[in-house]
């Protein structure tokens, strides 16, 4: 059977934590999402799934809301009686919108976990993370800068991005805009094509900018419109860098430094319930000006 070779990246969740609407939330855009006739489609929290045939498919990352994601994503629906089209999960922090999905997929279907040693590290110290039997779920621990295949047809490479630590592990509230193994991108080669996932970036470094520089696509962090965002909408104390995630608008924004880098599609995801970018309006209208797209569940990129 000859099998065609494209990439295929499909959306799997475009929401930050909490997704939208947040189940405890009644923002402006939360309560929109909650209306049929608003024009706000409810969004689950951030994971993207890519692949080089449309038969076998990875995670990247496994989302609190995975479960609701394959049933509403046909590609990776069971096929057989005991079956799942899902051949590896990749992680790209221990944040709990990133990590809690895998507590779903622990019915002994076998897989490939792809991890950093300092996210190993947080898994191991989590018990409830046992119940990833280790004789079915593949620990696979990747160092930085290194190529490896992700899935049949697909290489992947993680690297350092600029954020922080996960809520339930900070100590020190000042380091923000930490680059290690806590917080990586991951750069997707198929096909000759190249597609790079940052759900999370304090700051868009010049060594990040030359690493996705050129790129087909890049789905970009895009938390936060405005650093103040949350303080502003009366539903948080925090601000965007706090969290570990520059605002996309204003000067030093992101959608200002991604201009010029020569990058094919710019796809922001893992955005904020309280972002303004969910509804028509001035922010959205800026950011499609730039050329740049709002990403949501279901959307997919076969290049």
């Amino acid at each position: 059977m000859n099998v065609s070779v494209d990439l295929r990246v499909l959306v799997l969740g475009a929401a930050a934590g909490g997704g939208l609407p947040q189940w405890n939330c009644g923002c402006t855009n939360c309560a929109a999402a909650r209306d049929p006739g608003s024009g706000v489609t409810p969004q689950t929290q951030s994971s993207l799934a890519v692949s080089a045939d449309g038969y076998g498919w990875a995670l990247l990352n496994a989302s609190p809301d995975i479960r609701q994601q394959i049933e509403l994503n046909r590609q990776l629906h069971p096929r057989a009686r005991r079956d799942s089209p899902i051949r590896s999960v990749l992680l790209t922090s221990g944040d709990v919108d990133h990590i809690a999905g895998l507590l779903v997929l622990r019915e002994r279907q076998p897989f490939d976990l792809f991890v950093t040693a300092a996210l190993a590290d947080i898994l191991d110290r989590n018990p409830l993370f046992r119940v990833l039997d280790r004789d079915c779920v593949h620990r696979r621990t990747i160092s930085l800068d290194t190529a490896f295949t992700l899935i049949d047809g697909i290489e992947a490479t993680l690297f350092s991005v600029p954020g922080k630590v996960p809520l339930f592990m900070e100590g020190d509230p000042s380091a923000l805009a930490h680059e290690g193994e806590q917080t990586v991108g991951v750069e997707i080669n198929a096909a000759g094509k190249r597609v790079c996932y940052i759900p999370g970036c304090a700051e868009l470094t010049d060594r990040l900018a030359d690493r996705i520089r050129g790129s087909d696509v890049v789905f970009f962090d895009g938390t936060v419109f405005r650093d103040e965002e949350m303080i502003a909408a009366g539903v948080g104390v925090k601000t965007g860098r706090r969290m570990g995630h520059m605002a996309i608008g204003g000067p030093g924004g992101s959608l200002q430094a991604l201009s010029g880098l020569g990058i094919g599609r710019i796809v922001y995801i893992h955005i904020n319930n309280t972002n303004p970018v969910w509804r028509f309006g001035p922010e959205r209208a800026s950011v499609e000006a730039a050329g740049c797209e709002i990403g949501h569940d279901g959307m997919e990129v076969v290049l």
